[in-house]
């Protein structure tokens, strides 16, 4: 038997492939894991919206967070790994602004406080963060080869130089899109979520100076603790402490380990390491959305451990 799990919730990305076009399936099967509220992931379509929505409606589920493109847009220029708000091309960013408000509408409508989004990246012409994962895994002791150091340091002059144009026009954006979700009176939260590629934005450091220059817009920090391991791991910041320092900014989190540099993974349960992520267990207890956002090879049964050990970690934080 399966725990209630309270105020945590649950991402649709974990079941969303299995049952296609099933949305009240998936809500089902995400239930039967003992959460009450789920977060609506990007590939969810209109479609399997018209069966959530009336177990919305009948409070058969609640929603924490929807993550912005939502519901599905197939465009991958207003999907995950996109320039997305940061666009120089005027209609493309005026197309994104509009995808994000949509976002924040359907959120408010469902009950759900934030939207999660990508807000964007500095681009570069070809994927070079594969090509940095590649040699990362082929190098001893994860990245510290010849060729991963020099293909780094290309990559992290460009960051460099043109992150804070980059930045600019995140927060230029997100200021359009909290003045009209504000005029239409929506009480959403915007996340900002730290990503996966090392040429993606934000960094915790660019999260805090975006958040800083808006001081009084919904705009927080969406803390992916899974990707923050990564970025740490290949040295694009120090994610443990630089998270610590950040844990007021926090509106909500992302819940999964990695491990080496493969993602979504439940904690302590797959990594088999009983300490490190203890690190993140504060942060997990005071953000105000905790959303579980783990990959379709996590089984209940590992599901249930790791929610037990993490829960055990809270208890002890607080004596």
């Amino acid at each position: 038997m399966m725990t209630n799990k309270g105020d945590y919730s649950f991402s649709t990305c974990w079941n969303i492939k299995k049952h296609p076009g099933d949305g009240r399936g998936m809500i089902e099967e995400i239930k039967s894991l003992g959460f009450q509220r789920v977060e609506l992931n990007y590939n969810v379509t209109r479609e399997m919206m018209e069966s959530i929505e009336p177990m919305i409606e009948r409070g058969e589920i609640g929603i924490s967070s929807v993550h912005n493109t939502f519901p599905h847009d197939p465009d991958p220029d207003y999907g995950t790994d996109s320039v997305l708000l940061g666009f120089d091309d005027e209609v493309k960013r005026k197309r994104a602004i509009d995808l994000l408000v949509q976002s924040a509408e359907y959120a408010h409508r469902y009950g759900g406080k934030a939207v999660v989004v990508h807000p964007g990246e500095v681009p570069f012409d070809y994927n070079i963060d594969s090509e940095l994962k590649k040699l990362w895994r082929e190098g001893e002791g994860g990245g510290r080869s010849e060729a991963y150091r020099k293909l780094w340091n290309e990559m992290l002059e460009r960051r460099t130089e043109l992150s804070d144009t980059y930045l600019r026009k995140i927060q230029h954006s997100l200021e359009e899109v909290c003045d009209r979700i504000a005029q239409k009176g929506y009480d959403v939260a915007i996340g900002i979520e730290t990503r996966s590629r090392c040429y993606q934005m934000p960094t915790l450091q660019e999260a805090k100076t975006v958040i800083d220059r808006m001081k009084g817009a919904p705009v927080y920090l969406w803390y992916d603790i899974g990707h923050g391991m990564m970025m740490e791991r290949m040295g694009l910041y120090d994610n443990e402490n630089e998270a610590k320092a950040m844990k007021d900014y926090v509106i909500g989190v992302h819940i999964h380990e990695t491990i080496e540099l493969s993602d979504h993974w439940c904690p302590y349960v797959h990594s088999k390491d009983m300490n490190y992520f203890d690190h993140f267990v504060e942060i997990i207890e005071k953000a105000p959305i905790k959303v579980y956002e783990l990959k379709a090879l996590c089984q209940p049964e590992e599901i249930e451990e790791s929610h037990a050990i993490l829960l055990s970690k809270i208890a002890a934080l607080k004596g």
